[in-house]
């Protein structure tokens, strides 16, 4: 586990009496600022406050606040009767604070897949992970992948072109002569090894190679998942949620061996990709049911670079209820949620003395997180607000009232951070420079790495943003034995803890709020 590294470097905190410079990779200056004390408004932030508003947002009557059902739409009117009250204005304007989110509620699928004729059944041979509303294909040549792999040091698509192709892969990853894995030259599983982790990542990869459709060949995860289709897609529940119209046109098929090597007898034995000449059949037909879900956002306008957006940003979903118990998420994430709340009142109280943030800050509740983060994905990728290149960056808070029972070592008064130095050395700076002037908190970055295998920096809202270059940090206390469990309650919050952290994100949004220069985005990712 590492530990806490406070750096040397000085930094300008803006507007907090102080005069220092400002670090980052490409500039060093000296600015002067009008003394403004950031601690009397972070003052405002207070324990009795959070646990007031959790004991209210996680509570039963929330009914677990699962996206799109009653305890959502609950939620989120009070959120919107919460800034009214504040005197919080909504960038939609008047009394919306709803961003709406077109949604589709889909069922398990099942596929009439024949290969040379040769009909292969769906939860026996095959089952459907992703599909858009129908699909009937027939193709004469798939590509097959290896291992559907795609980075910087290893690549099955090199020199192939899959768009508007089929593409065939199998699960795990490649290993050298001293039994390391390629892409990591490790022997610690990365995100291509296996699991869940694995299937997302070759889909996703795929996808953005244009491929029309991918097969991938895993009889481990078959064996767990067909089952579990199959009693579903029987009992014809309602399953996965995805944005309407947004999903793509790329479908999925999770395969068996004897699937895999009918449709190529070496899959087994070569990695190397090659085009195979088949004829394959697929016919895919899910139904599905349309359903509405919101964002809340509110915001408070900057008094100099209003045009210049800083997120601050939580998810306001949850499990909602299984089995009769309801899954009231008081940490995952009415805790963000909460701090929130009283981030933009500290913020307020500040503009109400004259010292309202130079850039303008936007309060950012997003929905259907838990069903893969669709509110933050809708705002990002078909609907910014404000227009993604004006975004200076987004603070994401995804469970920051409690602690993790297997970090064994080092402070209680912590938090994982995650993404703050991925995409901008200047934001990182100011995170370590705020906190050790205001908060002492012990930054953990165990979960700092795009290759960890719970891949943390991938499963909160902050990735839609960093995936657009537009710096991060997740602010996260790590998963606990109540984690999506019904037992995941407002009493076991640790509300010291939250109040402290709380008062964190404000200091780390003021300060890039109202630094003369805006943060620079000096690691951006290739597109």
């Amino acid at each position: 586990m590492k530990k806490i590294i406070l750096l040397s470097t000085a930094i300008l905190i803006a507007s907090c009496g102080t005069s220092s410079k400002t670090s980052s990779s490409t500039s060093t200056q000296q600015t002067k600022v009008e003394t403004v004390d950031p601690t009397k408004y972070a003052a405002t932030i207070t324990s009795d406050e959070l646990k007031t508003m959790l004991f209210k947002y996680a509570s039963d009557e929330f009914e677990g606040r699962e996206t799109g059902e009653k305890g959502q739409k609950m939620a989120v009117e009070y959120l919107k009767k919460q800034y009214i009250a504040m005197g919080i204005p909504s960038p939609l304007g008047g009394d919306d604070y709803f961003q709406e989110v077109p949604l589709e509620k889909q069922k398990v699928a099942s596929a009439s897949v024949k290969v040379n004729d040769k009909e292969f059944i769906s939860f026996e041979d095959q089952i459907v992970l992703r599909t858009p509303k129908s699909v009937n294909v027939s193709s004469n040549d798939i590509v097959y992948v290896g291992y559907g792999i795609d980075t910087e040091n290893y690549s099955d698509y090199n020199n192939i072109d899959v768009k508007g192709k089929i593409v065939l892969a199998k699960a795990g990853e490649p290993k050298n002569e001293e039994g390391n894995y390629v892409t990591s030259g490790t022997s610690e599983e990365t995100k291509w090894s296996s699991g869940r982790q694995s299937m997302s990542s070759k889909r996703e990869t795929a996808s953005d190679k244009g491929a029309k459709g991918l097969i991938l060949m895993d009889n481990e995860q078959f064996s767990r998942f067909a089952p579990f289709y199959q009693r579903v897609f029987e009992s014809g529940e309602s399953g996965r949620l995805s944005i309407k119209g947004n999903d793509g046109a790329m479908f999925m098929l999770l395969v068996t061996e004897n699937l895999g090597k009918t449709l190529n007898p070496d899959i087994t034995e070569s990695d190397t990709p090659k085009v195979i000449n088949t004829n394959l059949e697929i016919s895919i037909e899910n139904p599905s049911e349309n359903i509405t879900s919101e964002n809340v956002l509110a915001y408070i306008k900057g008094s100099e670079k209003p045009n210049e957006i800083v997120v601050v940003s939580a998810h306001l979903d949850h499990e909602g209820i299984k089995n009769g118990e309801v899954y009231n998420g008081a940490d995952d994430d009415g805790s963000g949620t909460i701090a929130i709340l009283e981030i933009a009142e500290a913020f307020k109280a500040a503009e109400k003395d004259g010292n309202g943030p130079k850039r303008s800050i936007l309060f950012l509740h997003v929905t259907g997180e838990e069903k893969g983060l669709l509110g933050s994905r809708y705002y990002t990728d078909v609907d910014p607000v404000f227009p993604l290149e004006n975004t200076v960056a987004d603070l994401n808070i995804d469970m920051i009232g409690r602690t993790d029972p297997k970090r064994k070592e080092g402070d209680r008064n912590y938090i994982y951070l995650i993404g703050s130095d991925k995409l901008s050395t200047d934001l990182h700076n100011i995170s370590e420079s705020v906190n050790s002037t205001y908060t002492n908190i012990e930054f953990d970055y165990t979960y700092n790495d795009e290759n960890d295998p719970n891949r943390f920096y991938y499963r909160s809202d902050h990735y839609n943003f960093a995936k657009n270059n537009i710096p991060v940090i997740f602010y996260f206390n790590g998963t606990h034995d109540d984690y999506h469990k019904p037992s995941d309650t407002p009493d076991k919050i640790e509300y010291d803890l939250l109040e402290n952290r709380t008062r964190l994100v404000f200091y780390t949004a003021w300060e890039v709020a109202n630094r003369n220069d805006r943060i620079v985005v000096d690691k951006a990712t290739e597109e």
